[in-house]
């Protein structure tokens, strides 16, 4: 099998991937700021990195995956100057800032439920971190790779690269342009430089958000947050750091500068970011109204949607553009990925119940045994080949097909074989299930559904058809139900 290769965007080439203390892959995807609802963006990039927890594991990897909450710090515009995003949010709302964080950290996590994404196994947040931050500030200032200015304390790029930093390398920046580009912002007193990022703020008096410091009442830079956290988790340098691409510059840029300035080495070994979203070809904002919440997208209540779109239909959607490429969002193309999520769902469906019906045989069709292992190799393919999931996908529509020539008799089950068939079943279901996250969506629309089988039920005990009867007693029963037969009418309830 060829090795799992991943495109590294500080290298901007694919690498294969090599675990720095295998069995263990240590991964970093920064989270939200929870400050309003998530996202659609939000969730391409966090489905994209759940896919990869998922692949590792399935190879055999041990995984720490660490996404943390972002929930102070992070200012109006990405900057080192204006509001809070979340105390500006808790103005408006007249609320501790505190009660935002926790209105939408339980969004965020909602949504997520909902779309299948696992856990991270841990998920720290800015504010628990304070202490962390006050200290690789200190240390920052005693290696001379950053300087206090009235009560806030910057990073020195200069200085930095003058000791072999090499800012701008992850996003392709020279540095000359940089600083040509945000010469307006000399005006900013503060800095030595445009270039220079906060690590610590000094806290106006309106600012609601603040810890003491040994500068003063202030708050963490955005930045200096994830450096931290991934630090204290993974350590010195560990294998993976993920993202939007919009987070490319500055974010992830001022996170290699500070990291490599604190502990002397390169943070991360491979760095992966996931493209944008669009919209009938255009860029999906606010700004231009053809930006939806993934709870509209659900409920199809959005002028742009011409109906609702199941949470497993849009990942599967999601899932048939590999994770670097745009994603254009239409409806059209949405009610294309229901019809193929619904065909492989029902393939979900039927080979889970499927058993293979004699003793173990060996298959006496090796010319469809080896299209079916070329396929099930089709999907290990796909994700080795930097997480290919649209590849993966089209080798499952082939093994697809195998099934549902099985289910109609077109194949037989001694054509492939017992070892055959168990490969088959196997692997359709992991990589539906475990690698891609893909679950059978069941009917929404309980009360319907038991109200015929109560219509039937009333049928077959009026015709004196008992078998029919105790067949549906024990559907009922089996879903930890009862019917109630009663004096005016027959009802149902749940079993005690």
């Amino acid at each position: 099998m060829q090795p799992l290769k991943i495109y590294n965007t500080l290298s901007r080439e694919k690498e294969i991937f090599e675990a720095i203390n295998a069995p263990h892959v240590g991964l970093y995807v920064c989270g939200p700021t929870v400050y309003n609802y998530a996202h659609l963006g939000n969730i391409r990039t966090f489905t994209s990195f759940d896919i990869l927890h998922r692949y590792l594991k399935k190879i055999g990897y041990k995984v720490r995956y660490v996404r943390n909450i972002t929930d102070v710090g992070h200012l109006v515009g990405d900057g080192d100057e204006g509001e809070d995003k979340i105390g500006k949010m808790a103005k408006l709302e007249k609320l501790e800032p505190m009660e935002i964080v926790q209105r939408y950290t339980n969004d965020f996590h909602e949504v997520l439920q909902k779309f299948n994404l696992l856990p991270p196994s841990i998920e720290p947040t800015a504010t628990g971190h304070i202490v962390e931050q006050i200290e690789t500030t200190k240390t920052l200032l005693d290696k001379g790779m950053a300087y206090e200015s009235n009560g806030s304390i910057y990073f020195d790029i200069e200085a930095y690269n003058k000791q072999g930093g090499d800012y701008g390398k992850l996003s392709g920046r020279i540095l000359d342009d940089l600083l040509t580009e945000t010469r307006d912002l000399d005006g900013v007193g503060e800095k030595r430089s445009p270039l220079d990022f906060a690590l610590w703020k000094k806290a106006s008096p309106e600012h609601i958000m603040r810890w003491p410091s040994p500068w003063g009442d202030g708050f963490p830079g955005w930045h200096l947050e994830c450096t931290c956290m991934s630090h204290k988790y993974l350590g010195d340098t560990f294998d993976i750091h993920g993202g939007g691409m919009d987070l490319k510059f500055p974010h992830h840029e001022c996170e290699i500068a500070q990291a490599k300035a604190a502990h002397g080495r390169a943070p991360v070994r491979y760095w992966m970011h996931t493209n944008m979203l669009t919209v009938n070809g255009q860029k999906m904002s606010k700004s231009l109204g053809n930006s939806f919440l993934p709870n509209e997208l659900i409920t199809g209540n959005h002028p742009l949607l011409e109906q609702p779109y199941s949470p497993m239909t849009v990942r599967f959607f999601m899932l048939q553009s590999q994770y670097r490429s745009t994603l254009d969002f239409s409806n059209d193309a949405l009610k294309a990925a229901q019809k193929g999520y619904k065909r492989m769902a029902n393939g979900l469906r039927i080979i889970k119940s499927m058993t293979f019906p004699s003793e173990t045989i060996e298959a006496t069709d090796e010319t469809v045994l080896a299209e079916m292992h070329a396929d099930i190799q089709g999907c290990y393919d796909g994700m080795n080949d930097d997480l290919n999931t649209a590849v993966t996908i089209a080798s499952l529509f082939s093994l697809l097909k195998k099934i549902n020539q099985l289910y109609t008799g077109q194949l037989s089950f001694e054509q492939i074989g017992q070892a055959g068939f168990d490969a088959l079943k196997t692997n359709y279901i992991s990589f539906m299930e475990d690698v891609l996250g893909l679950l059978e969506e069941f009917p929404e629309n309980q009360d319907q559904l038991i109200k015929g089988m109560l219509q039937l039920y009333q049928d077959f005990k009026a015709n004196r058809q008992y078998d029919k009867v105790d067949e549906i007693r024990a559907s009922f029963k089996s879903m930890g139900l009862l019917i109630k037969d009663m004096k005016t009418r027959i009802d149902w309830g749940y079993e005690e």
